[in-house]
C-alpha cells in the first residue's frame, strides 16, 4: 500500500482563507497605523519649532493642522488634540479612535493614546 503525500484540498482551502484574512487585515488596518505615525511625526516636529512656548494654544493647532494637511491625513479631526500651557511647556494629549470597515457587518474599531510635553527651541 502507498502513502500519499501533499496537501489535500481542504488543507490548501484552510490555508488561502488564513492568508487571504491576514492580507485584508494588513489592506484595512495598515493605512489606520500609518496614518498615525505621521500624526506622531507631525505633532513631534514641533518641538523643533522657535518659541513654542510663546505660541496660543490655537496657534499650536494651526501650526498642526497645517502639517497634517501637507502630510495628506484627511480623515482626522484636529479638535481631538487636546492643548494645554503650563508656563513656557505645551502639554499636548491625543485621544482618539478609527473605526474601519473589514466586511460586511464586521468593523474594526482602532483606539490610539498620545501625551507629548514639549518647549520648543
Amino acid at each position: 500500500m502507498k502513502n500519499q503525500r501533499g496537501a489535500s484540498t481542504l488543507g490548501i482551502l484552510v490555508a488561502v482563507l488564513f492568508f487571504g484574512s491576514l492580507i485584508t487585515l494588513a489592506i484595512k488596518l495598515g493605512p489606520i497605523y500609518l496614518d498615525d505615525i505621521t500624526i506622531q511625526e507631525a505633532i513631534e516636529s514641533l518641538e523643533k519649532t522657535e518659541d513654542l512656548g510663546q505660541l496660543r494654544p490655537a496657534d499650536v493647532r494651526s501650526l498642526i493642522s497645517k502639517r497634517l494637511s501637507v502630510n495628506n491625513v484627511d480623515n482626522f479631526d484636529e479638535k481631538q488634540i487636546e492643548i494645554k500651557k503650563d508656563g513656557e511647556t505645551v502639554l499636548i494629549n491625543l485621544e482618539y479612535e478609527v473605526r474601519t470597515d473589514l466586511f460586511q457587518n464586521v468593523d474594526a474599531v482602532v483606539h490610539f493614546s498620545h501625551a507629548y510635553e514639549m518647549r520648543g527651541q
